[in-house]
């Protein structure tokens, strides 16, 4: 292990909320984003020896392995995210007790709403921006794509938002 490199319990222990968080906000399903970042943390620690800090930060790396893991089960799963949401499914949605407490806020309820309603890619985008809280040089990175397409497409989603929640001020909301 090199001297930059955390031991993997430090890197699982300060890093689980935030995969969980963004695969959370990929599938909008509870069951689903455990499962997929046990996973993730599972490959992450069957190659963190050939992990090498001076590529990439340790959340763009775990990033990668969840947004791969997360696309591979939405386009191989038959469940698929409905792009309008009416009441009924909003409440079966959040019928559940959140363990992790992220829809005990009404402002995270309103976002994991607004989440629905917006494409996979558009999604996977916020999740890394917010919900793992990467830089966005580090999302261009993963993402393979420049800084200013990154910011062009995170600010057209942010619009998009908005457009959906006419009257409310979406900083009320991220």
């Amino acid at each position: 292990m090199g001297e930059n490199k955390l031991s993997f319990q430090q890197v699982y222990s300060e890093n689980f909320s935030y995969v969980y968080n963004y695969v959370y906000m990929r599938t909008g399903h509870r069951e689903t984003a455990e499962d997929l970042t046990s996973q993730t943390f599972l490959n992450a620690l069957s190659h963190y020896d050939s992990y090498d800090p001076g590529k990439a930060g340790i959340r763009t790396w775990l990033c990668t392995i969840a947004r791969n893991l997360t696309t591979n089960h939405m386009t191989s799963s038959h469940v698929r995210l409905e792009t309008g949401i009416d009441e009924e499914s909003s409440q079966s949605f959040f019928s559940y007790e959140d363990e992790y407490e992220i829809l005990k806020d009404d402002a995270n309820k309103e976002v994991a709403r607004l989440l629905l309603l917006l494409s996979d890619e558009e999604r996977n985008l916020i999740s890394m921006r917010f919900g793992l809280e990467l830089e966005i040089k580090d999302i261009a990175a993963a993402l393979d794509i420049t800084e200013n397409a990154v910011r062009k497409r995170i600010k057209k989603i942010l619009v998009k938002c908005a457009a959906f929640e006419e009257g409310h001020d979406l900083s009320e909301f991220i």
